[in-house]
Parts: structure tokens; sequence; C-alpha cells
């Protein structure tokens, strides 16, 4: 890829997140999970979240909730704080393959149905598929042959659907989250890969040919602020 191309985000960057790096010292994952959970709060990644669920869950009882890519769970868990009544029996699962995101999630304080399990999430076999499968700010660390086999897993083990939460490559999101980052962040984690985070990113038509080369026909892409794409697939 040529720098031209690079900063003119034709074409997505597959430069390696920091994050993404083994070894990681325990502590500077922690910090970089609490920056996260403020980004995802201030910069819509919550509220992008919790469309993506409603659209899925409707009215309906008793679901299961599945989220790969967990991290610290601070998606999951505002989708707990925002719960109806009739919605108190949900059942959360959360699938993360750093045993140290799964620490930090497990330390949330969770209802009795609340699983966190450190793996891959193509290694689990569930016993009973989950009614919704998510992941949020996820797709962007990998290929897209990884991808195609990510849409059809989640397609898969989805009873009603599954929905995606990520990044617009777009040179305003980009520059803005490098600057934001840059003046307030404590986390080398964040400021490395924030930035690098919407290079990764994706083009809708990208994500279109994505899911039509995963066998998939019934979806919708919503842009939501700041520069997220909401994909919604329905089972």
């Amino acid at each position: 890829m040529s720098a031209t191309n690079y900063m003119n985000f034709i074409f997505r960057s597959y430069q390696p997140e920091l994050l993404d790096q083994p070894d990681i010292p325990a502590v500077d994952i922690q910090r970089n999970l609490y920056e996260l959970s403020i980004i995802n709060k201030k910069l819509g990644g919550h509220a992008c979240t919790l469309t993506g669920f409603n659209q899925l869950a409707k009215k309906r009882e008793g679901l299961h909730v599945c989220e790969i890519g967990c991290g610290g769970g601070d998606n999951l868990k505002a989708i707990e704080k925002s719960i109806t009544h009739e919605k108190k029996n949900i059942r959360f699962t959360g699938i993360d393959i750093n045993p140290d995101c799964i620490r930090v999630a497990k330390n949330i304080s969770w209802n009795s149905r609340s699983e966190f399990i450190a793996s891959d999430y193509k290694k689990i076999k569930f016993q009973s598929k989950p009614h919704i499968i998510f992941c949020s700010l996820f797709c962007h660390h990998f290929t897209e042959a990884e991808l195609n086999q990510m849409f059809r897993w989640m397609k898969e083990n989805s009873l009603y659907g599954f929905f995606i939460n990520d990044l617009h490559r777009h040179p305003l999101a980009y520059h803005s989250i490098r600057l934001l980052t840059s003046l307030f962040s404590k986390s080398y984690l964040v400021r490395h890969d924030a930035p690098l985070s919407v290079l990764r990113g994706f083009k809708k038509t990208e994500l279109e040919t994505l899911l039509e080369e995963a066998g998939i026909s019934k979806y919708t892409i919503q842009w939501k602020w700041a520069f997220r794409w909401l994909v919604i697939v329905h089972s």
C-alpha cells in the first residue's frame, strides 16, 4: 500500500494493533479497557450497541445474548442497564481470547446467569445457541478471509440473528480520535490503536461485499454517530 492511499483512506490498513500483540502487561490492558469504555459511552458506541440489541430483541423474553471479543464487558453491561423489567431474566455470555480482558469483565457486578469465557470464539460449542450474538470494535482486527469465517459462524450460532458495531474509515474520524487521544489518553495502547482502528475500519461497500461473500442476504447497514456502522443480520 502506498503512503498516498494509506492517508487517503482508499484501502483498509493491515498494520497490526498493539493490543493484538502477545504478552501485554495486565495493568496496561486494564487501563486500555477502562478508556475504551469511556470512548464507547461518550462517542456513541454503547448507543449503537443498544440500537442493534433492541432491533433484534424486540419484546422477546428469556434472551441469551453473547458478545464475541467482549473485552472488559462494558457493552454487555450497557445492555443490562438498559433492559426493561420483563427482560430481567436475560442471560449474558462474553467471550474473549485474552484472559486479562475476561478477568476485568468478571470484576463487574453481573446477574447470576452471566458467564465469561477466555477462548477463541471459533472453539466455542454452545449447548444451546444464543438468541443474539454481537461484536463491537472487533471486526476491524481481522482480514477479509477471517471475517468471512466469522460472519458464517455468527449466523450459524445465533437463533434470531447477529449484529456488528464497528468503525467507518473516514478522515474526520481518524483525525478527531487521534487528537482526542493525544490530549486525554493515559494509555499508550489507546493512543496508538484508536487512530489505527479507524484506518482498519470499513466503507459501506466493503461490508456489503463481505456479507454477500459469506452467503448473507438479509441484512441492514446503518450509519451511526460517531462514525460507526451498525450491521444487523436477521436469521
